[in-house]
């Protein structure tokens, strides 16, 4: 650790205060720094002794393999129209929590996760932008036996060295679009990278699960999902499976709460015979999808 912990007076670790700031709901049983000025935070960020966290919690079947806890870090690069998150966009809109905290809560639930073959899965928001807290994370939880998990665009796969891919067992990678145009359009950003970090991947010998959002009139055309298909072949046998997720509505009362105009307002999910071409699309490659 960093001497920032024990040399800052104002972390106010044992008063009143600290108590009654402990991080509770989303975040309920991490300790959060106290009182850092935005100096030590950004020293502290940089070093990975702390990450700054939109929520946490338990779940199944849903973010990687087993029990996992999945970690949604908070800050991301990109503005997908079919974000379900906004709210995790601004980093500084997360809670700070150390790393230690982070450590003693994956070691309580480590017999759970080793029992069901879960782990932990960092998400967000996009938990790239936070690689030293993410990495050093995984790196830690890697020496305890259990199995990582990052969910991510790849967008930021430049952040990330040879060797914290290897300590990614899993990725959960999404392939937003198959051609820059339309990749611009959906997120503002470039479609590269997500394949340059897929590549990088499976040289690592990482495991990918790969998510695409069909969006009817958006990402739905033969050509697009063709494109996609294409450059999950690039990534060879690393690729588990595809999950073809249809787009739907529930991120919209976030968008309104914030008051962000949001460009999908009366967009609708794709059709069952939609999912069923994307999914013969994608069979077609040899792909397993869900």
């Amino acid at each position: 650790m960093s001497g920032f912990r024990t040399t800052k007076a104002h972390m106010l670790r044992d008063s009143k205060v600290y108590a009654r700031q402990t991080l509770m709901g989303g975040l309920s049983g991490f300790e959060s720094p106290i009182g850092l000025d935005r100096r030590d935070r950004i020293a502290a960020l940089k070093t990975g002794d702390i990450g700054f966290v939109h929520s946490w919690d338990i779940n199944t079947s849903v973010d990687g393999p087993g029990t996992r806890m999945t970690v949604f870090m908070s800050g991301c690069p990109l503005r997908c129209q079919y974000c379900q998150n906004p709210d995790t966009w601004k980093m500084r809109d997360g809670q700070p929590v150390y790393f230690d905290a982070m450590m003693k809560k994956i070691e309580r639930y480590k017999d759970l996760f080793q029992a069901t073959g879960g782990g932990i899965t960092f998400s967000g928001g996009e938990s790239m932008m936070q690689p030293a807290f993410v990495t050093r994370v995984f790196r830690a939880t890697k020496e305890m036996g259990v199995h990582t998990c990052l969910d991510t665009s790849g967008f930021l796969g430049a952040n990330y060295t040879d060797e914290n891919i290897r300590d990614i067992d899993l990725c959960l990678l999404d392939v937003k679009s198959g051609d820059e145009e339309t990749y611009r359009k959906v997120t503002g950003g470039a479609l590269q990278p997500t394949i340059d970090f897929g590549k990088r991947l499976a040289a690592a010998g990482s495991k990918i699960w790969v998510r695409f959002v069909l969006v009817p009139g958006l990402t739905d055309s033969e050509s697009n999902v063709e494109n996609v298909a294409n450059i999950c072949e690039q990534f060879g046998d690393a690729v588990e499976h595809i999950d073809v997720l249809g787009f739907h509505q529930l991120g919209r009362p976030k968008w309104h709460e914030l008051r962000i105009p949001y460009p999908l307002e009366d967009q609708k999910g794709p059709s069952a015979a939609l999912k069923k071409r994307v999914h013969d699309q994608f069979e077609a490659h040899g792909f397993v999808v869900y």
